[in-house]
């Protein structure tokens, strides 16, 4: 402590081998691989976790069949290698889904759409994800909701991710590896020396004074503005962003299929089973020029969500139908594609060596982040002169170890034998509650339970189903600050209560904080 300062002000000054700006699905990532390998690692996002475009994605895991069709064989190859490896490291909040495809005389010829699955299907090893067929639709079980004019289609294997809660686990692994992680935390200024940065972090009335070794930039949509505030320049590619919406409405099909269809306009739109008693539809692709601290839908995109729809199933939908719709801006590298829904979703890591080291990660999708990651860190381990080796594609994220420490298929193909031990465990869980926990939070129930032995244990019932156990869990494990990060992000239990339960939950959340000095900063 320097003279005249006080222990306050010391106590605002860190320090850490490398900051990452941005709490997406990217920053957390990256944090998570530099803290296993041994770097002190500081995240900080200006908001929650992952929300923004990270928990408003199609909440798929997928090699993105429709990008064969624009010859992107590496970005599809590269996904579709992930696919399972991300499957197996948390079988809790991800599992197998198979797509059914529709086919009529308005789109490509049905030999060419089998030529591309068979490539689809062998562009990277599955070792439990079924192969793709062709099947026709009036003896099929999927085939029943759809109109009776869509007799033949095709079957697919891709992936279905929480993926609010990918976010939140990756960030979890960092902090409990020994990161630093600061939600409603903003970068406000950067400096950069020949050997360090510095950077001003505020939270309310908090600021720190950090000094890192590395800064990385992965504020997503706010990529370009911050590469600008650290370099002086903007960067060398430019991003693209491009909004994409989803709809929610009640559901539109009983079975667990998911369909992809493709608009006359070539554009491709999924239907997928959500929460059960909903069917999410998505997404749109429309160039966006305005803050992404204000995406929303828009009432031509929800028309042309419905139209599509409509063009497929029985059961007609008009806007007055959705229950709920959200929008993320996706910054996606410029190139020299015409239209939003064609342009790359492949990644480019910024790396810049001018002084102290800058990584800037532009573009990416949610599939590839785990890859995006070890690249990053082994790239920072170099430039830091502490290089290690690779090590998240053989590590399960928090709640993922079922069935042991590693990642295997066991885990994603006996999720239902865990749950049924579960239940064995604990008899007296409601089974909707059980089965909603174990989706999750996977093994990490039991820390959620905390010895529990019956429902009066688990606390006041906050709202139907949500109790203050899980309320002290979110908050102390999880980062979550308020009701939107509860029933938005860490689950989707807004869709399923009154509106008036998350006045409730809020309410709660401010009590136990003052009652009990529960707070973000706890696990930070």
């Amino acid at each position: 402590m320097k003279d005249g300062e006080s222990k306050a002000q010391a106590d605002q000054r860190l320090e850490c081998d490398v900051l990452v700006v941005g709490g997406g699905i990217n920053g957390a990532g990256i944090a998570r691989d530099l803290a296993g390998r041994g770097l002190k690692v500081i995240l900080c996002d200006k908001d929650d976790l992952g929300a923004h475009t990270s928990s408003s994605s199609s909440k798929l895991i997928h090699g993105g069949l429709r990008y064969l069709e624009h010859r992107e064989f590496g970005l599809v190859r590269k996904a579709l290698l992930e696919r399972e490896i991300l499957l197996c490291s948390a079988p809790h909040i991800m599992h197998p889904l198979r797509f059914v495809m529709p086919h009529d005389s308005a789109q490509r010829p049905a030999w060419l759409i089998r030529a591309g699955l068979f490539l689809y299907d062998r562009l990277a090893p599955r070792s439990f994800l079924p192969a793709s067929r062709a099947v026709e639709l009036s003896g099929h079980r999927a085939g029943a909701a759809l109109k009776p004019s869509f007799t033949r289609g095709f079957v697919y294997s891709d992936g279905w991710v929480d993926d609010a809660r990918l976010v939140v686990l990756n960030a979890l692994d960092a902090h409990e590896r020994g990161a630093t992680v600061l939600t409603h935390t903003a970068c406000t200024e950067v400096e950069r020396h020949l050997d360090h940065w510095m950077a001003r972090l505020e939270h309310g009335e908090q600021q720190w004074r950090v000094k890192a070794r590395c800064l990385v930039n992965a504020a997503g949509p706010w990529a370009a503005r911050l590469a600008r505030a650290a370099t002086g320049s903007a960067p060398k590619r430019r991003l693209r962003l491009v909004k994409g919406s989803h709809i929610v409405v009640p559901r539109l099909f009983e079975h667990k299929y998911a369909y992809i269809f493709q608009h006359p306009d070539g554009r491709i739109v999924f239907a997928m089973p959500y929460e059960d008693a909903f069917t999410l539809i998505g997404t749109t692709d429309v160039e966006f020029h305005e803050d992404p601290d204000q995406v929303a839908i828009t009432g031509s995109e929800t028309a042309y969500l419905c139209e599509l729809a409509n063009r497929y199933f029985r059961r007609q939908i008009a806007p007055n139908d959705v229950v709920w719709s959200y929008s993320g801006v996706r910054p996606l590298l410029e190139d020299d594609a015409a239209s939003a829904s064609a342009a790359t979703r492949d990644y480019l890591l910024g790396h810049d060596s001018a002084g102290a080291p800058l990584l800037s990660v532009f573009g990416g999708k949610i599939t590839t982040y785990r890859r995006l990651a070890e690249e990053a860190a082994d790239w920072i381990g170099s430039a830091l002169g502490r290089p290690q080796p690779a090590w998240t594609a053989r590590a399960v994220l928090p709640g993922g170890n079922l069935f042991g420490s590693l990642p295997d298929s066991r885990a994603v193909l006996e999720f239902d034998r865990w749950v049924a031990a579960l239940e064995r465990r604990h008899p007296w869980l409601p089974p909707a509650l059980l089965l909603r926990w174990a989706r999750a939070y996977g093994t990490r129930v039991e820390t959620l339970l905390g010895g529990a032995t019956g429902v009066f244990d688990l606390g006041e019932e906050v709202a139907p189903g949500l109790y203050a156990a899980e309320l002290r869990y979110l908050m102390r494990h999880e980062w979550a600050t308020c009701a939107e990060d509860v029933l938005w992000r860490r689950s989707k239990l807004g869709l399923h209560l009154a509106p008036g339960c998350a006045r409730a939950v809020e309410a709660w959340m401010v009590a136990s904080r003052l009652d009990a000095g529960v707070a973000v900063t706890e696990s930070a």
